[in-house]
């Protein structure tokens, strides 16, 4: 959901609307002086006694939360990229997931989810412009992040990589994508974050926040200050967030730790390390279909802690084509099926890294990072649709309950393993040109396997409990492993004192090997589990392209207005996950078509070809004291759509990976800025997307669609944005409001998630210092406002038509929230 809220001591100005006039002078000043572009490393001397290097590999200076490159705004774009820094992280609730931020701040930007802190994995979504978190590039320090979807094979997701409060700021480009993003995902559109550095004087935060539904989190940090005479300096913080679920029964908690280490080497460069650490354990929200939102309400959620109302309905959905007593023309045996007793998750993630940057020659600078990731982790619910057989037979009583059990927990154990590195080169070239260089080696190793745990006759698992493989029967277990090599070349060329042209290419190769490695279904069948058929798949899939080339033009001229038009070709490797899930390996073959998914992979393999799209952006901007404005229009040609269409009952579900043909893209987004006096900033914005398949023939199924015309699933082709921040002395109010456009939810968009308009209201104040501590904050805020009743996040495969599939998520209903921090 979008209720990110404002709660700051400084006024918030959306995207680049504190860009002024003095900003612009600042702006010509560097160009007279340098040749190099806004969002290159800068020089500068080292810090007296210090030995301290101040260059940054981003347009995001980490050691300073105000600074934004070399500029003093908090918030800036330069061309289709656009930074949000520390200070407008801060107005927001604290520990609100990052990519909500940016969905508030930035037209074209959609986030939704389950919860006011935006942390529920499950329900997230991010769209930008019509792509996913999952198809566009995420870094951190350079790091690449890989995707940020639930329970990605390929990456760990931003809010389990670092706390958020430690993040030193994020730029997004919205335009053709980035060169130097080492990604295999992007397809257009590109997320860098920046950590924070540690202070150089010794000191810390704290910050304690309580809201609705007994929600707290409470957030600590100490700096070290520099140590000796090199330069040494560190620190380390502590996240904790707690929530009970606002509907149902349970709780979601995260625990997060991270520290990072700077150590300068003389005046020539510097060597950080970084270690994140996440864990996540979260209670789940239940999926549903439009019907049970409509018929049921908002509240409609798993049916824990009604243990016999949990086997009746498991017993209908099983065993029956009808619905329990008093749900006739209310709920389908379908609808039934998807309540179930509970579902939960484990996330563990481990990260770390580490970052030499150097200044080899007096023109050439060196960015090296060696980074590894683990993540392991159970994710699952119950399953309607199996038996766990030590129970007995299943039958329906005359008293109406039910003997036996007819469901089992369905539980996932994953484990990840990522190592990798990066090697960059920034060259100053003769003439005014800025040459960048670098590659990107990974290798990726995923496995999941599916794992059954007994029900029991008068009671059901405990959420959330160390699910041992001892304990459990394994259905399936999947394994992959990945190879991606990345390389990218681009010259950046100042033609004239802010003209700006940049012209490069990248290469990307990955190859993937894997899919199930063993299947027990027989045995399974055999113990009386009553398993349902699975598609056991092995095979190579590999996603290569030589030249990928980039272009993109910046002008900034007359003080106060800028043009810029970026143009890129991009590619997205295959996914992998399980032999369920989308992708080459996944819901592939059914048991009634007499056809194994091997003879499809085999078939497909042939056919298949990773998704490329060609991203067109031009853009006008205007920036001045009392306004600012700007206009940006797009269009994207999608070639080799790759979908998973999923329709069917979990048990006897027939799922699809295939080519939907093209899509194209056509958007605009236009905001504006006034701040008619001090103190005073009023931003709106509107975005249009014309998201539209052009292809005239696909089979799915046994029939033939055409989907030519139909809009793109998941995706709103309007929104709008509006907010209202005044300062007043040390006081803050904000008042925002979101519009959200009809998302359809199948490919022949005959079902559509309605449109829906949320506010959100904020009031702090600082105290300033006050004893021994400085930066004392208050605040207060409230989450959808007016209490609307709106699906927010939409998750997994679309089906051709009808109301058949249970992906959606109701967003949360209004909620207020206080914190309290202080420095020291």
């Amino acid at each position: 959901m979008l209720s990110a809220l404002l709660l700051a001591t400084t006024p918030f100005t959306p995207s680049w609307a504190e860009e002024t006039s003095q900003h612009e002078k600042r702006v010509s000043k560097k160009y007279k002086q340098s040749s190099r572009p806004a969002n290159s490393p800068v020089k500068s001397s080292p810090k007296s006694g210090k030995g301290a290097s101040s260059r940054h590999r981003s347009g995001i200076e980490a050691s300073d939360a105000e600074t934004l490159g070399v500029h003093g705004s908090r918030v800036r774009t330069h061309g289709a990229e656009v930074a949000i820094t520390r200070a407008t992280m801060d107005q927001f609730v604290s520990g609100t997931n990052p990519m909500q931020i940016l969905a508030q701040t930035t037209p074209g930007v959609n986030f939704t989810s389950t919860d006011a802190f935006g942390l529920d994995t499950w329900a997230n979504n991010l769209y930008m412009r019509g792509f996913t978190q999952d198809q566009i590039g995420a870094s951190l320090d350079g790091m690449p992040l890989g995707g940020q979807g639930y329970l990605n094979s390929n990456g760990v997701a931003i809010t389990q990589a670092i706390i958020q409060d430690d993040i030193g700021g994020m730029s997004m480009s919205q335009g053709a994508g980035a060169l130097d993003m080492f990604s295999a995902q992007n397809l257009g559109g590109a997320i860098s974050y920046v950590s924070r550095d540690p202070q150089d004087k010794a000191g810390g935060k704290i910050s304690q926040t309580f809201g609705s539904f007994n929600a707290f989190r409470t957030y600590g940090r100490v700096d070290s200050g520099i140590l000796n005479s090199t330069g040494t300096k560190f620190y380390a913080s502590f996240a904790r967030t707690k929530s009970n679920l606002w509907k149902g029964v349970g709780y979601q908690s995260e625990l997060q730790a991270d520290a990072k280490v700077v150590q300068p080497v003389g005046d020539t460069g510097k060597i950080t390390a970084f270690f994140g650490y996440g864990n996540f354990t979260q209670a789940n929200y239940m999926p549903m279909n439009l019907n049970t939102w409509r018929k049921m309400g908002r509240d409609a959620t798993f049916l824990k802690p009604d243990y016999e109302k949990a086997k009746l309905w498991a017993y209908y959905a099983q065993y029956t084509s009808d619905v329990p007593p008093g749900y006739q023309g209310i709920l389908s045996n379908d609808d039934v099926g998807n309540y179930v007793w509970d579902g939960s998750q484990i996330q563990r993630t481990y990260l770390s890294y580490i970052n030499g940057h150097f200044d080899l020659f007096k023109n050439v600078t060196s960015d090296t990072v060696a980074y590894a990731g683990i993540g392991s982790g159970t994710s699952g619910y119950t399953n309607n649709f199996v038996t766990s057989p030590s129970s007995g037979a299943v039958s329906l009583l005359a008293d109406g309950t039910v003997s036996g059990v007819p469901m089992a927990l369905g539980m996932p154990h994953y484990f990840s393993r990522r190592i990798g590195f990066t090697q960059k080169f920034s060259i100053e070239a003769p003439h005014h040109n800025h040459i960048e260089t670098g590659v990107w080696y990974e290798n990726n190793y995923w496995r999941d396997a599916y794992r059954l745990y007994e029900d029991y006759e008068n009671e059901g698992h405990n959420s959330n409990s160390d699910f041992k493989q001892s304990q459990a029967h394994t259905w399936y277990d999947d394994s992959f492993n990945t190879n991606t090599f990345q390389f990218f070349l681009q010259d950046r060329w100042t033609i004239i004192p802010g003209m700006n042209l940049l012209a490069g290419f990248k290469s990307l190769t990955q190859t993937t090997h894997g899919g199930t490695k063993a299947d027990y279904t027989a045995e399974l069948e055999a113990e009386g589990w009553n398993p349902y058929y699975r598609h056991p798949v092995n095979g190579t899939m590999t996603a290569s392209s030589a030249f990928l080339p980039h272009f993109n033009f910046d002008y900034l001229f007359l003080n106060h207005h800028e043009f810029y038009w970026d143009i890129a070709e991009n590619l997205r490797a295959y996914d992998f996950k399980t032999q369920t899930s989308g992708g080459p390996w996944g819901g592939l073959g059914t048991s009634a078509a007499g056809q194994t998914a091997q003879d499809v992979f085999d078939a497909n393999k042939n056919k298949l070809r990773p998704e490329r799209t060609w991203n067109y952006v031009v853009g006008y901007r205007y920036n001045s004291n009392l306004f600012s404005g700007s206009v940006d229009f797009y269009h994207t040609d999608y070639y080799n759509r790759l979908a998973t269409i999923t329709e069917g009952t979990t048990s006897n579900a027939y799922t699809a990976y295939l080519n939907v043909g093209r899509e194209t893209v056509n958007g605009a987004d236009v905001q504006g800025t006034v701040r008619p006096f001090k103190g005073l900033s009023i931003t709106n914005s509107f975005s249009w997307a014309d998201a539209e398949y052009q292809t005239k023939s696909i089979n799915y199924a046994g029939s033939t669609y055409s989907l030519k015309g139909k809009k793109q699933v998941y995706y709103p082709k309007f929104m709008y944005k509006a907010d209202l921040t005044y300062v007043w002395r040390q006081a803050t109010f904000n008042f925002n409001v979101n519009y959200i456009g009809a998302r359809p939810i199948t490919f022949l968009n005959d079902e559509k998630v309605p449109a829906y308009w949320l506010a959100s209201l904020g009031v702090g104040y600082n105290f300033g210092k006050v004893g021994f501590a400085h930066g004392i904050k208050t605040n207060f805020g409230i989450t959808n406002l007016f209490n609307k009743n709106y699906i927010g996040g939409i998750t997994g495969s679309a089906g051709i038509s009808g109301d058949d599939n249970y992906n959606l998520f109701v967003a949360a209903p209004r909620e207020f929230y206080g914190t309290v921090s202080a420095e020291f």
